[in-house]
């Protein structure tokens, strides 16, 4: 075994002295990516095994020592080099621990169950080390070999997976599955052993999404979907056994029991599971399926996706086709080694989601905890919607690359919408509501989709649905449950806010009301120019005009973004590095997040002259030199959302050349091969899509529209290929980072953006300049 190929290539590339990949252009572009970006410090990437969109994500769940935690988010964690399993679901950055999902780790034992798994609350006996240098994670494969001497080889569509087990000839040979153990524990859970068949089913009642965060955690410790699975082996099973809680059942075949939603020593020691054991030195090939509806479900999906006499190599093979289908999207030339591994694989990790929720003949598990049917005209069921993080820059990526699978998350959110009592929630995790963050980003996400050229939906309901949330008040918008990180109400105390036109921060049963205000107001823009699209004037003028209220909690005294009471006077103490009134930021962050109006911010500043100085010293110390990560709350940070889009401002402050030299800084200094190569939490592909439309030197000027603001190129050329949609070509001539020229096809461009017809087709081609020039000022 051995680390990724991409690194592999990235450093003897290097170490070569090759400046340009032309002597690798028989590699696909698979073959430069490297899963294992992001999966140390913050990063919470996985490196494990999935389809493009896939609903099934095989990958390890790591342990320090305590059955009932991770020791990291979203199951593995760069130096945490100990398992107690290879999960089936997982959830790429997800920013709080141990996140989501997790479910159903499968560890292969070499040596005999003696007791319950379960009662070994340490995982000092039913786990494996390993190191990395027996780890090999390329797109669609996930090889690991253990220190207990098993070796594994797994590849997966986008339901199942197949893997090859291989275990040392002298020790005995046990698999044992974990059924209970998700990573935020679960209600119950049952496990089905036949032998004679050779096969291992069973079901897992779970949820709880952030579910031990201390804003707002307990009250998401519920259940929302049960996962179903099926494992077939090509290999006699030679003996079976069960457990629950400390007891164990050998011999068993059939045994139920959850753990609940505790953590520590409020859960240690429960749960149930069941395991099957081998001939010595086996070499078994497992083939295994999950459905959210039924085990039948699971049946079909295994059926259908592995069909005839399936293999490893084989369904690596067909999935890695998938998956350059996808990155050849976006054909880039030139740059280094280690510049197309980071692109590549941030192209890799932006398009692990949406995820497939729904079976091969088209069922899913609604909000409601029914069973339902896709739309007609609708290809597949899609969630995982983190959208406070991914309106900013992952959806408009999505909607670039792919518009028919942005059509179909749309109508996705939209139909759960409908069986949620007409609620779009913030963050939905499979078919949970789960009401994560602040704002209304289901409104900012539509109306993008929509003024991209997104149409494979119902946008007229979707539209009449946003509307009614965005002016009918209900009555979770009065309660503080789950607050502040999860407030239940999605427009909280709506009433109040059409009063005041902000969200006093003393009645607004929210996470911080300038911060609800700001959201707020990015999502009545949006949905406002999704209004006036659909020729509906009269709702277009009204939430336009809603999309200025970030005006009303902007405090020229201070010259700050600021919270309010009811009562319309200023929350203080006040001090700019404090996140009183904010969610996840500071006054000094949030008070760049009005891409909707930054003109209106620069006044509201004292001027265009004003709104860049200050600019200028939220990417820079006193001295002038750049401060782009770790630099304290009055500073950017290329991990918080709020404040992702503001090296873009200096195109709309008339100083573009500012925003090509700090963007260029950025994509040079804080993203890099490695597992350390994100500046944080790719947040379900955020980080990864900021720092594609980065190096193509395109970035989305604000939601609800289709422009995008420009910047200079990475890379000397590139080609984008929406699927069913005509390329868009970018190159770039000269040298430097400053943008000297830019044609539009044979026409000039003088302008810091371009409009929604450039989706459409098109080229730019922009000559560099080593010096800063006054193109577009």
């Amino acid at each position: 075994m051995r680390r990724s190929l991409t690194v592999a290539l990235a450093a003897a590339l290097l170490a070569s002295t090759l400046t340009t990949m032309s002597d690798a252009a028989e590699l696909s572009p698979a073959d430069f990516v490297d899963p294992l970006i992001g999966s140390a410090g913050d990063g919470n990437t996985y490196p494990g095994a999935t389809a493009p969109f896939g609903m099934l994500a095989w990958s390890p769940t790591s342990t320090r020592g305590d059955q009932t935690s991770t020791g990291a988010a979203n199951g593995y964690q760069y130096d945490a080099t100990r398992i107690r399993g290879f999960s089936l679901t997982h959830v790429n950055g997800a920013g709080c621990n141990p996140g989501a999902a997790g479910d159903v780790p499968i560890l292969p034992f070499a040596g005999d169950v003696t007791s319950s798994p379960t009662a070994d609350t340490t995982d000092a006996v039913y786990a494996s080390n390993f190191s990395h240098a027996d780890e090999n994670a390329t797109p669609g494969r996930y090889r690991l070999g253990l220190a207990n001497a098993v070796t594994t080889d797994v590849a997966t569509t986008e339901r199942t997976a197949i893997g090859t087990l291989q275990y040392p000839a002298d020790k005995p040979a046990s698999l044992l599955f974990r059924t209970s153990n998700s990573l935020n524990g679960s209600e119950d859970a049952e496990t089905h052993i036949d032998a004679a068949n050779r096969k291992v089913t069973g079901s897992v009642l779970t949820g709880a999404f952030c579910g031990r965060r201390a804003n707002g955690g307990v009250n998401n410790r519920k259940s929302y979907y049960r996962l179903y699975f099926t494992a077939r082996f090509d290999q006699p099973v030679a003996g079976t056994g069960t457990w629950k809680d400390a007891t164990l059942q050998p011999g068993g075949t059939d045994q139920t029991g959850g753990e609940g939603y505790a953590t520590g020593k409020d859960r240690a020691g429960r749960g149930s599971g069941g395991y099957v054991t081998f001939a010595p030195g086996s070499k078994v090939t497992m083939r295994i399926a999950i459905s959210y509806v039924s085990l039948e479900g699971a049946e079909r999906n295994l059926r259908a996706e592995q069909p005839g006499k399936p293999t490893v190599d084989s369904i690596a093979e067909k999935t890695k086709k998938a998956w350059n289908t996808e990155l050849s999207r976006i054909g880039i030339t030139g740059g280094t080694a280690n510049q197309r591994v980071v692109f590549t694989t941030a192209l890799y990790h932006s398009l692990q989601q949406p995820n497939l929720v729904s079976d091969v003949d088209g069922q899913y598990l609604g909000m409601d905890q029914k069973p339902h049917r896709v739309e007609r005209g609708q290809d597949a069921q899609y969630s995982n919607f983190s959208g406070w993080d991914q309106y900013r820059a992952q959806i408009q990526l999505l909607a670039l690359l792919e518009p028919r699978v942005a059509g179909n998350f749309a109508q996705s959110l939209y139909n759960y919408a409908k069986q949620n009592d007409g609620v779009w929630d913030r963050w939905v995790h499979v078919n949970g509501a789960t009401h994560v963050m602040t704002g209304d980003p289901s409104a900012a996400t539509i109306a993008t989709f929509y003024a991209m050229g997104v149409r494979n939906f119902d946008y007229r309901g979707a539209f009449d649905s946003l509307y009614k949330q965005a002016t009918v008040p209900r009555p979770e918008g009065l309660q503080d449950g789950g607050c502040p990180g999860q407030c239940v109400g999605q427009r909280p105390n709506l009433a109040q806010y059409l009063t005041s036109h902000y969200a006093p921060n003393d009645v607004c049963h929210c996470w911080g009301g300038a911060a609800e205000t700001l959201e707020d107001a990015v999502a009545d823009s949006a949905i406002g120019h999704f209004a006036e699209q659909l020729g509906r004037t009269r709702e277009a003028a009204e939430l336009r005009a809603r999309g200025a209220y970030w005006l009303n909690v902007f405090n020229k005294e201070t010259g700050y973004t600021q919270a309010r009471n009811v009562d319309g006077s200023w929350v203080t103490p006040f001090d700019p590095a404090s996140d009183r009134g904010f969610a996840q930021g500071s006054a000094a962050a949030y008070t760049w997040m009005v891409p909707q109006d930054v003109s209106g911010l620069a006044g509201a500043m004292g001027g265009k002259a004003t709104a860049v100085t200050r600019l200028d010293g939220f990417f820079h110390d006193a001295s002038g030199n750049w401060l782009l990560k770790g630099g304290g709350p009055l500073k950017y940070d290329p991990t918080n959302e709020p404040d992702i889009h503001a090296p873009w401002l200096y195109d709309e402050l008339g100083q573009p050349w500012k925003t090509q030299e700090t963007v260029r800084q950025l994509v040079n200094s804080v993203y890099a091969t490695g597992p350390s190569g994100l500046p944080g939490n790719d947040d379900l592909g955020t980080m990864s899509a900021w720092y594609v439309f980065a190096a193509l030197g395109i970035y989305p000027r604000t939601p609800g529209s289709g422009e995008l603001l420009l910047s200079s190129p990475l890379f000397p050329s590139a080609v984008i290929r929406p699927a069913g949609g005509a390329p868009i070509r970018i190159t770039t001539s000269g040298s430097g980072k400053y943008v000297q020229d830019v044609r539009r096809g044979n026409k000039p461009q003088r302008d810091w953006k371009v409009d929604a017809s450039f989706l459409r087709g098109g080229s730019l081609d922009f000559h560099l300049s080593e010096t800063p020039t006054t193109w577009g000022s």
